[in-house]
């Protein structure tokens, strides 16, 4: 008995019940309402097939209400005084009374059935979802004469379901069109007691999303609409403006459209200011965007350059221009305007595209041709020939990629070309992709992991220098850190943190990491003295900035008032002191474009500096100590 308990005991507890949703919860809540004989059902006519409609189905019925004596009240149909629109809901979505929730699912399509509702199952339920018309006798027990015209699976285009899709045909892909995309369709409309609005012709209308050519309605939902898809789309009073379409549309409480998507031309705004277009001419191969060239990658392109104001002035064609060759470059590299590159990426192999750009993204940051004047808006007809990703590491072993040294070799020279060329942002980039390629490395012995370790740390160090040079001194300590989080005497990332703790002005910092080199590497020291040097007058500099800054402010009796000197500005200063470099030969080979200019030792200091305030107050104490001020309190 005890191992039979023990048995029961190791079963696995019962699953959970899965959660509710509110609309759920509310649905049973309700439901507690009906009582026998609250809500009864008589068939007046079978329906078709054995479909029933479920939750997140819009349901499409005539709807006639009578007292049970036979007085008709209420109708949709025509014959009975109605306006011959029928109700649409959806369920689980629309608010409706109860007898109709629990009755619309219960029928098949073409089917009419006769509801018998008590007052709380219809308007008179506490808390109805929905107000009784004027008039209505809520009170009474009523019939509810139901005709299912139709039932289908919805999709929901507004909130408040004013616009409501049917998909008749499925669409190719998934991209649709958006602001600003110029949209092809064939397109129908009908009120919702079929009135003809708009005929059917053979040929398709032309309009742009986003410029009210066509009612708000039928663009929100042509905007959920693949290409080559065919649908009806029901909209609304509130979501029917006036359009070139339809013109007039007041008085009409719903129109349906039925459209097919024949083609759309992809527009981008690539800044969102209306600056920057790109118009999709022809489409390309692939699905967008996942087949575009969105990282690094070898671009062949054609494309034909011309003056916006002067569309017959061109003045490049590859085609002419380059004897017929593509242009070939590497996008990440700033090798062409960074407008032409940046919609290249987002194109497809075979696609053709009209680009026009302002003159600050085309040439006036970027080496201009001669017949090209400052400040022109051009225009760019490119077709991407294809392009060549960058081999993927991924699932590589260690030795596979090491091997793979003609692409390290690549990516190192691009960085440092682009270092040399001042583009610290498009080199410091370079160095980080190869970093991020190294996450899918995994040494498998000592060995391996000491060749990883020494290429990854001079990609940090090199990260390290591009901060340094944009003047993001707390960025390069920062990467320096993870360097030496890993070898906490690596001699190179304690002279170049040491570097960035002196340009930042926390020279405590830097005097710990210049002697930190000597004492971990006695071949460093001529290095490191050098730059206790250069630190030793950074600081007099500054003390000296600091007492002229100052003059005269402590030297006023009480209660007088003295006014702060303000130092002249400092011109550039070029060093040149350098000695020995301790750093391995590999390293000297990216040194030369590091953030640190060389003279002998390849260790050379910064010349750059931060602002005053950034370089006084770290050592706010010992300027205050200079000045014979260590006592003293500034209020």
């Amino acid at each position: 008995m005890a191992h039979a308990d023990a048995d029961a005991g190791d079963l696995p507890p019962p699953p959970a019940k899965k959660k509710k949703s509110p609309a759920e919860e509310e649905a049973e809540k309700r439901r507690k309402k009906l009582t026998p004989g609250s809500l009864m059902k008589g068939l007046i006519r079978s329906g078709g097939g054995d479909a029933t409609p479920a939750e997140g189905d819009q349901v499409i019925v005539h709807c006639t209400t009578r007292t049970i004596d036979g007085i008709i009240f209420n109708s949709t149909r025509r014959e009975h005084g109605g306006k011959g629109v029928p109700l649409r809901f959806v369920l689980g979505k629309s608010k409706m009374i109860l007898g109709f929730a629990e009755g619309f699912p219960t029928m098949l399509m073409g089917e009419i059935a006769m509801f018998k509702m008590k007052p709380q199952i219809h308007y008179a339920e506490e808390d109805c979802p929905v107000t009784a018309p004027d008039g209505f006798p809520k009170d009474d027990e009523l019939q509810f004469e139901i005709e299912m015209l139709d039932f289908f699976k919805a999709k929901i285009v507004a909130e408040d379901l004013g616009v409501v899709k049917k998909i008749i045909d499925e669409g190719k892909g998934w991209e649709t069109p958006r602001e600003p995309y110029e949209v092809t369709a064939r397109i129908t409309a009908r009120t919702g007691d079929g009135k003809e609005l708009l005929p059917s012709k053979e040929e398709p209308y032309f309009f742009t999303i986003g410029k009210s050519e066509v009612p708000k309605g039928l663009e929100m939902g042509i905007g959920s609409m693949a290409r080559e898809e065919k649908a009806i789309i029901y909209v609304t009073s509130a979501y029917l403006t006036n359009s070139s379409l339809i013109p007039q549309l007041e008085g009409i409480e719903e129109v349906q459209f039925e459209v097919e998507l024949v083609q759309f031309v992809q527009v981008r705004d690539m800044l969102g200011d209306g600056r920057l277009i790109k118009r999709r001419v022809v489409d390309g191969k692939g699905e967008f965007p996942m087949d575009c060239p969105l990282h690094d990658s070898l671009l062949r392109v054609h494309y034909k350059g011309m003056l916006l104001d002067e569309p017959k002035s061109i003045f490049y064609d590859t085609r002419v221009d380059n004897h017929g060759e593509p242009l070939e470059f590497c996008s990440g590299e700033g090798l062409v305007p960074e407008g032409f590159e940046m919609c290249v990426r987002l194109m497809l192999p075979g696609e053709k595209s009209i680009v026009t750009c302002p003159p600050d993204f085309a040439y006036d940051k970027f080496p201009r041709p001669a017949n090209v004047p400052e400040g022109a808006h051009v225009q760019w007809e490119i077709e991407l020939l294809g392009f060549e990703m960058p081999k993927d590491w991924t699932g590589f072993t260690f030795q596979e990629i090491m091997d793979d040294a003609e692409k390290i070799k690549t990516t190192f020279s691009q960085g440092n070309r682009l270092f040399k060329e001042g583009k610290f942002e498009l080199a410091k980039a370079k160095y980080e992709k190869v970093l991020r390629e190294y996450n899918h490395v995994h040494p498998q012995d000592d060995d391996e992991g000491k060749i990883f370790a020494n290429s990854r740390s001079s990609l940090h160090l090199n990260v390290a220098a591009c901060y340094q040079k944009m003047g993001e001194y707390r960025k390069s300590i920062d990467t320096c850190n993870k360097v030496l989080e890993a070898n906490p005497v690596h001699v190179k990332a304690l002279y170049r943190r040491g570097m960035s703790y002196m340009l930042l002005g926390d020279f405590d910092d830097a005097k710990k990491d210049f002697e930190k080199m000597i004492a971990v590497d006695k071949s460093s020291e001529p290095d490191a003295t050098a730059a206790l040097n250069k630190l030793k007058q950074t600081i007099q500099e500054t003390e000296k900035k600091a007492r002229k800054q100052f003059k005269g402010l402590f030297d006023k009796k009480p209660g007088e008032i003295s006014e702060v000197g303000v130092g002249e500005p400092e011109g550039n200063k070029t060093d040149t002191t350098g000695s020995g470099e301790a750093a391995s030969t590999a390293d000297r080979d990216t040194d030369a474009k590091e953030a640190i200019p060389r003279a002998d030792s390849g260790l050379a200091f910064e010349e750059e500096r931060p602002g005053l305030l950034a370089r006084i107050w770290p050592s706010a104490s010992r300027i205050f100590s200079s000045l014979g001020l260590n006592r003293c309190t500034i209020l």
